[in-house]
């Protein structure tokens, strides 16, 4: 059998590091939704438009449909969101399991 100091202190290391990564996921949601329902400006990207080139030669260019533009940022906004949300829920799901199991295995061993 290993060291009993060596395992204990693996045991807290990877229990804290799910901890951490449990923290960190929740508090990118919290982010995550404050942005989606106080602070809506805080992710929106304003692009300068870019001219169309219409025609080369005599250097004519068209100024983008602000439409356009508007579905762009929204859709740009939208992906940024899902973004966020598949990262923080990621590091939950991966950080609830490793601190669940150390921490059981902790108290486990306290018993």
């Amino acid at each position: 059998m290993a060291n009993p100091l060596i395992r204990k202190i693996y045991l807290y290391l990877f229990a804290l590091i799910g901890l951490f990564m449990i923290t960190i996921g929740s508090a990118r949601l919290v982010n995550l939704a404050l942005k989606v329902y106080v602070f809506q400006e805080a992710d929106r990207y304003y692009e300068y438009p870019v001219p169309r080139l219409v025609d080369e030669k005599a250097g004519e260019t068209q100024q983008p449909d602000p439409k356009e533009l508007e579905e762009y940022n929204k859709r740009q906004t939208r992906a940024q969101r899902q973004r966020e949300l598949s990262e923080s829920l990621a590091w939950i799901i991966v950080g609830m399991p490793l601190w669940l199991y150390h921490w059981s295995v902790i108290k486990r061993e306290k018993e």
